[in-house]
């Protein structure tokens, strides 16, 4: 049996990419996700772009029908009803085990996929970047997002009890089986804290990792900070008194406790587990992951 690098890994990955007139970025991000070793298939999400950008997808989607080495690209697309949307339609259409979700404009590197993946292998169920971790950075906040982010991750993390250290940023892995948990329903930028309080919400294993986040390289953003940060507020306020997303088979209902998370070694990696429910054996808890800064910082390159 001839198989490739690909058809030989345990577990497969999707990148899930939405885009909204993206194709001088994607010129950029494409070559890289096609040829990248992780990746078995790659889910653009276009809003009906007028630039170009779907040609350009659709030309990458026929090459894959080619036998290769390298993911299969799958195009979709849809009115442009926001970035919450798009990735919700990205993440219901990938098959793989695993997915990860990155921005078309070519901030978010493809080179520290291993570092998501590491984790989830490991057995966590949601990966998020952090900009603030040791080995992390930004080279596109402005003062004034930069500000807001610190703010709203200062809330998230008292109305949660977690030790976030970046809320508003986009680069996620979560596990196929996690995804229908999450019970996402944003439409905007929104999405993104909504992925991070609704895996609380839903008890799930939770780490993150440090990532570094370049400029765009080409365009502006459809991001607004002041529209943005207040739909953000309202969401996360918003699902803190919904009660957990797993209610309808626990009994509780909105207000109850939400499942309490530790989170070990803040800074460049901070993971989160449910703790155990009273009275289980020592045995059944789950994992704990504690990482010195040094293997910490290795973690970048997959080789914690």
């Amino acid at each position: 049996m001839n198989l490739t690098e690909h058809g030989r890994r345990w577990r497969t990955v999707t990148a899930v990419v939405p885009t909204l007139n993206e194709r001088e970025n994607l010129e950029w991000l494409l070559p890289r996700l096609y040829a990248n070793e992780e990746l078995d298939e790659i889910v653009i999400v276009d809003g009906e772009s007028s630039d170009g950008t779907r040609e350009l997808a659709a030309a990458y989607a026929q090459d894959s029908l080619v036998p290769g080495p390298h993911p299969v690209v799958r195009l979709i697309s849809q009115p442009p009803r926001g970035k919450g949307a798009a990735m919700r339609e990205g993440l219901a259409a990938a098959t793989c085990d695993m997915i990860i979700m990155l921005d078309a404009d070519g901030s978010m590197d493809p080179e520290e996929f291993g570092a998501f993946l590491a984790l989830l292998r490991r057995g966590y169920q949601f990966v998020k970047g952090t900009r603030y971790g040791c080995g992390g950075g930004s080279d596109d906040l402005t003062g004034l997002r930069r500000l807001g982010n610190r703010a709203l991750t200062w809330l998230a993390n008292r109305l949660y009890r977690q030790h976030w250290t970046d809320l508003c940023y986009g680069y996620v892995a979560v596990h196929r089986d996690a995804v229908d948990l999450l019970g996402l329903r944003s439409t905007g930028f929104e999405i993104e804290t909504e992925m991070c309080v609704n895996a609380v919400r839903a008890g799930l294993r939770i780490a993150e990792i440090a990532s570094h986040e370049t400029e765009r390289r080409f365009g502006v953003s459809n991001l607004n900070t002041w529209r943005d940060g207040w739909r953000v507020l309202r969401t996360m306020v918003r699902l803190r008194f919904a009660g957990p997303l797993d209610a309808s088979t626990s009994g509780a209902g909105a207000g109850a406790p939400l499942p309490v998370a530790e989170h070990l070694s803040p800074g460049a990696l901070t993971a989160s587990v449910p703790q155990a429910a009273p009275g289980a054996a020592a045995e059944d808890a789950p994992d704990r992951l504690r990482l010195s800064w040094r293997a910490a910082a290795l973690s970048r390159t997959g080789t914690e």
